[in-house]
């Protein structure tokens, strides 16, 4: 199935049970809401996934069960975040093993590697997948950066394809544009910039509040690629304090409380995350009941061609 690398790309939340194991009826009906708002792929397994606490073997399941309900309406996207090469490329070959359509890949976690070594690792990944590829690019939170020059020497490969552009800096998007055209697509990764990079250039947005509100994400970047720009500002206007959530080092646990209120999921996390607790858990339902109270009505976004 192939991949567009436009649209907007949930990055979705892992449910779990109580007793710590993969809660995938859970998972599927959240992915199964997704798809049905609009969107254009689902990505599993990454920073919003829990990934330094889901195994290999756990990834592939959900790799699986995600095909299983999406059953051909969209592509499913694997998260590659290893400490080494070695079980980078041993995951990538799981992944396209068990059917997976691309690959989100990060840098090594938990050493912070020289320019070189960073480009050596997301090559080799690369070149040992015919998956196609987008790379994370974050160093805001990963203190790891794709610059310019990497990326010149990294889209030599055919199948590095996409940005997940989330350095916060919206010229960015005409950085790489200006530099590399439509060799790479750019995908906003930081919801508090999506309309800004969408209206920049970027072709798509790589989601986090979209796991518990897909139709006003999906909403948002049809009417904004459509160039109604004034029913997307609307939308956005309403969503920002939401949207705030994301860009917060409890984003997990903000997220899935905010699924929880949307009827979209569960709040169970793997330690060492806990869910929200006091003052800070009352301050996120706030902002979130603010928000339910006041959702906006939707135009018929579907019916947008883009």
């Amino acid at each position: 199935m192939k991949i567009t690398w436009k649209g907007v790309y949930p990055a979705v939340t892992t449910k779990f049970k109580t007793n710590g194991k993969l809660d995938i009826p859970t998972y599927q009906m959240n992915i199964n809401a997704q798809i049905e708002a609009g969107v254009d792929a689902i990505i599993l397994g990454g920073s919003l996934g829990e990934s330094s606490t889901l195994t290999q073997k756990e990834r592939v399941k959900l790799c699986k069960a995600n095909l299983e309900v999406a059953d051909g309406r969209v592509p499913t996207i694997v998260n590659i975040a290893e400490g080494s090469t070695k079980d980078a490329v041993k995951m990538a070959k799981k992944a396209q093993k068990a059917g997976a359509h691309g690959l989100m890949l990060l840098p090594p976690m938990m050493y912070k590697p020289t320019d070189e070594e960073t480009t050596l690792h997301l090559r080799t990944v690369a070149e040992n997948t015919d998956l196609p590829i987008v790379l994370y690019n974050n160093p805001v939170d990963y203190k790891i950066e794709i610059k310019l020059k990497m990326f010149d020497e990294l889209i030599q490969l055919d199948n590095i394809q996409a940005v997940k552009e989330s350095t916060r800096d919206i010229s960015n998007v005409t950085r790489l544009r200006n530099t590399f055209g439509d060799r790479l697509n750019i995908l906003c990764g930081v919801d508090t910039l999506a309309l800004e990079e969408l209206l920049m250039g970027a072709d798509g947005w790589i989601a986090g509040l979209v796991d518990a509100f897909p139709a006003e994400t999906v909403a948002i970047y049809r009417l904004a690629k459509a160039g109604r720009i004034d029913e997307a500002l609307k939308i956005y206007r309403w969503f920002l304090p939401i949207l705030e959530l994301d860009i917060s080092p409890q984003l997990v646990q903000n997220i899935k409380l905010a699924e929880v209120m949307t009827g979209l999921g569960t709040e169970t996390v793997r330690l060492p995350r806990v869910p929200l607790q006091g003052t800070e858990r009352q301050r996120v339902i706030k902002i979130l009941e603010e928000g339910l109270a006041n959702r906006p009505e939707l135009p018929d976004y579907l019916s947008i061609k883009v």
